[in-house]
């Protein structure tokens, strides 16, 4: 589906959206919060769809990447009227580490993401995110979308230069709270390796193909919970999937 694209009925409109989350509502309903090309983060009804019959009750699962109408009343929450799938990411279901992974990242959306404020470079990116998860073999593919949002959103780590007196060279120390690295002189925050830094610069150059591409090491891990560490310090709360693939 390209673009949005209205209906007849007024109300009616068309997007493609990942889903974010779901959880019930009375007895056979969900909200659905979906991350759309066009119309931003939305918040839905989905009706009946806890119900065995339902029409497309398995369509509405966590991770799904769909084409969907919807309708917007009066209220807060839209109805979702009709969906097609596009992907549903079956192996996501079967793995429970790739399904940590992928949470993480809808976790991290659904709390940057603002209701009705169309953000297609956030949709665009956590789609193929979801792709990518699948598809590569690399534990590092949320590290990398964690600084990518960062990033995007205007949070980007500096990661050349000292934060605090503006030095270029011996950064030996990464300062969360501070936005970056720090040198050998003003020594605020943790010890950074040589390997964890050349993949945050990596990452945040534009080569994260390269980042993907690295062999698990402790430089790996180092560049991992640095991110995890960035990402929760922006939304300033903990990301409750983040424990579940410290535990897988």
């Amino acid at each position: 589906m390209s673009g949005l694209h209205r209906d007849r009925v007024v109300g009616l409109y068309r997007d493609n959206a990942v889903v974010l989350r779901s959880w019930k509502l009375g007895e056979a309903d969900r909200i659905v919060s979906l991350m759309t090309q066009q119309n931003g983060k939305i918040r839905c009804v989905a009706k009946g769809v806890r119900k065995t019959k339902s029409r497309f009750g398995a369509s509405v699962e966590p991770t799904n990447h769909l084409e969907v109408q919807l309708y917007r009343g009066k209220g807060e929450l839209d109805t979702l009227t009709q969906v097609q799938s596009i992907d549903r990411f079956p192996v996501l279901r079967e793995d429970l580490e790739l399904f940590a992974r992928a949470s993480s990242m809808l976790e991290a959306v659904e709390l940057v993401a603002q209701d009705r404020e169309p953000n297609e470079p956030l949709y665009t990116m956590l789609a193929r995110a979801m792709h990518t998860v699948t598809q590569s073999e690399s534990h590092l593919v949320v590290a990398g979308f964690f600084l990518k949002l960062l990033a995007q959103e205007g949070f980007a780590p500096s990661v050349d230069v000292c934060v605090l007196c503006g030095a270029t060279t011996n950064l030996t120390h990464f300062s969360v709270g501070d936005g970056g690295t720090t040198c050998v002189s003003c020594h605020a925050g943790t010890a950074i390796s040589v390997d964890a830094l050349a993949l945050m610069q990596l990452a945040l150059g534009g080569q994260l193909g390269a980042v993907l591409n690295q062999v698990a090491s402790p430089g790996t891990r180092e560049f991992d919970i640095l991110s995890t560490r960035l990402m929760e310090h922006m939304l300033e709360r903990r990301l409750r999937s983040a424990s579940v693939l410290e535990q897988t």
